[in-house]
């Protein structure tokens, strides 16, 4: 088991630079995972690995939250990998760790067209789905032919709850050309008769917008989904039903970002600021 764990960690590591991660990241996930898997303990169950992460949080309880954070994120990442692959691993003790929360940051609508100009048709319509619909990564993998109507996309998100979002008709348009040029069967995004995975649509969206010389991943287009709506006087609260976010406080966070380049259009237009600053 041992040697199936080490041969996939390295996989998963070539896996990471295939999709464009920097050198340093990679060192990082290397090292977090190597440091890991010496404290995990991990069970050979009948159909499946579990991975039991309570003597590795013990060892690292010290650290402050942030890094915790980082090390699990590592760890989660290398069992979505496996998990993708033909290695079925349950973790345990996987508990969230509370961080200070920092500011998303979007795409801007410019670089976003810029980035389109250079896509192919496939490509274009993943990044207008994220775009135009706030899709989290996994809802856009597992958005099925069936959730698509003339007006609306009906979205299964977190905690099973459905939401219904309302569709462009040029989105709308592209997705039938797609349909119409594909053997798609159950979902929008397929790959051999399955769903398209979440790394696919990851390595996508990072080899589109490395053409425009930015590093995007598929998240940043949701806040920018958020930061656009919020920003052309859409109300918080729609914009909440719309994400699929339970709580109207997750939302308000786009309205910080808001007010901070609010703040700093504000910092370089007023000639008293400008006098200030010099």
């Amino acid at each position: 088991m041992k040697k199936l764990i080490s041969a996939k960690r390295k996989e998963f590591l070539q896996n990471l630079e295939e999709l464009g991660y920097s050198d340093l990241t990679v060192k990082s996930y290397d090292e977090s995972l190597k440091e890991a898997l010496l404290h995990i303990e991990i069970v050979e169950e009948k159909n499946y690995l579990l991975f039991n992460l309570m003597p590795y949080r013990i060892k690292i309880a010290s650290l402050n939250p942030k890094t915790i954070s980082k090390k699990l994120s590592s760890i989660r990442s290398f069992v979505e990998y496996l998990n993708e692959n033909g290695v079925e691993v349950t973790l345990k003790a996987d508990d969230s760790v509370k961080v200070a929360k920092t500011l998303p940051k979007p795409i801007s609508h410019k670089h976003i067209l810029e980035a389109l100009s250079y896509c192919g048709s496939d490509e274009k319509l993943i990044v207008t789905m994220f775009y135009t619909l706030g899709l989290r990564i996994s809802e856009l993998s597992s958005l099925k032919i069936d959730d698509i109507s003339d007006e609306w996309v009906r979205v299964l998100g977190k905690g099973n709850k459905h939401r219904d979002i309302p569709l462009l008709a040029s989105t709308k348009e592209m997705l039938e050309e797609h349909l119409s040029t594909t053997l798609q069967k159950k979902f929008i995004l397929e790959k051999n008769g399955e769903k398209l995975s979440e790394n696919s649509l990851r390595y996508i969206i990072i080899k589109v917008f490395r053409r425009v010389g930015l590093k995007v991943t598929p998240h940043q287009l949701r806040h920018s989904y958020a930061s656009e709506l919020l920003n052309g006087s859409a109300p918080i609260a729609d914009v909440s039903e719309l994400l699929g976010h339970s709580s109207m406080a997750t939302t308000q966070i786009y309205t910080k970002l808001g007010s901070a380049l609010k703040q700093q259009n504000y910092s370089r237009a007023h000639p008293l600021c400008k006098v200030d600053n010099q």
